[in-house]
């Protein structure tokens, strides 16, 4: 059996899965943008991309087993997963299944920089379901949070459709706000879900089991995206689409493959920051990773930036810096009343 994981270990799993999500939430929207500006159409096969890339999950699988094997010998279990767990992660791999669909939609609809900032409004979301489903705990901070970013996601509303892409009409881009806006809410219940599988999971957490939560969640998204792509012919439509491909077949493919590893990064970070930390912390990260998906949209799509983004931006911005605030205080509060509890005296029986 796995061991527990040291603090040290924990840290420097939280650190690669800040990393992993990095590169995924920023990569994911830029080369799924990327895949619709330059000919692609297809929405289900776009959503089957962003989780496709689960074989990748088997190489890490397979290194924890054999370190396994060592211990355990001929009777090392190759699935840890029990019953109870994968019937809630396959539960959870149909609303992944679902969100991707959602903002599949969106993206062909949007700008990259206007669907990141509406996606940070899951922060929001994904507050309340944490209160709801695993009694997180609120502070003056975390509230202030939720209301910035709020107030973020309706400065975009509000604004209209003044930056829909040239030659898009405003009910494509009203489409698009309103499916990237429910793939932000549902977004908001997925993180809180997957830290209630860990919380009811009644056997031990560990990274194994992690990975195996990973697992079955993509391969259920994949296969719920792959009855889509059979119901509209995407699978047919897949040579043509190649050939009319702006950059070229051979780059037609080279981005969709990209674009599977790409997102796998994006679920792996996310999966092991519940793990190390909360579901909350997880929304809070793809908070900050918004300035630099902004940027980048900008850089490679020359995506408008008017003041009304600007705002939006800076409201997402400012909730993110109150959060940490609040958590330093946090911190520097609990440390103070350690030490006031270890300088207390033992009362005398």
């Amino acid at each position: 059996m796995e061991a527990e994981l040291s603090k040290t270990m924990r840290r420097a799993l939280f650190a690669f899965s800040c990393i992993s999500l990095a590169i995924g939430a920023c990569g994911g929207p830029l080369i799924l943008r990327l895949y619709f500006v330059q000919g692609g159409s297809r929405i289900w096969l776009s959503s089957w991309l962003q989780t496709a890339g689960w074989p990748i999950i088997l190489i890490p699988l397979l290194v924890l087993f054999m370190e396994r094997r060592k211990t355990d010998g001929l009777n090392t279990k190759i699935i840890t997963m029990n019953l109870r767990v994968s019937i809630m992660t396959t539960l959870v791999g149909l609303l992944v299944g679902a969100i991707n669909y959602l903002y599949a939609s969106g993206v062909q609809r949007l700008p990259v920089s206007t669907a990141t900032l509406i996606l940070s409004s899951q922060l929001v979301f994904t507050a309340v379901f944490a209160l709801v489903l695993v009694r997180q705990k609120f502070t003056p901070y975390t509230v202030n949070t939720v209301v910035l970013l709020t107030l973020g996601a309706v400065v975009l509303a509000l604004r209209g459709s003044s930056d829909k892409p040239q030659g898009e009409s405003g009910k494509t881009y009203t489409v698009g706000f309103v499916m990237t806006f429910g793939a932000a809410m549902m977004s908001g219940l997925l993180f809180p879900s997957i830290e209630l599988v860990y919380m009811k999971a009644r056997q031990a957490v560990t990274c194994t089991l992690v990975l195996e939560i990973q697992l079955v969640i993509c391969i259920v998204s994949t296969v719920f995206s792959t009855v889509g792509m059979l119901a509209v012919n995407d699978f047919k439509a897949i040579p043509r689409e190649a050939r009319e491909f702006q950059l070229g077949q051979i780059k037609y493919f080279v981005v969709l493959i990209s674009s599977a590893i790409i997102w796998q990064f994006n679920t792996l970070g996310a999966v092991g920051i519940i793990f190390c930390a909360s579901s909350l912390v997880t929304g809070i990260i793809s908070s900050v990773l918004l300035p630099i998906q902004q940027v980048l949209a900008v850089v490679l799509f020359h995506d408008k930036f008017q003041a009304e983004k600007g705002l939006s931006l800076f409201l997402c911005l400012w909730g993110f810096i109150s959060h940490l605030y609040g958590e330093y205080r946090a911190g520097k509060k609990n440390k103070s009343e350690v030490k006031e509890s270890e300088m207390t005296p033992a009362a005398v029986p």
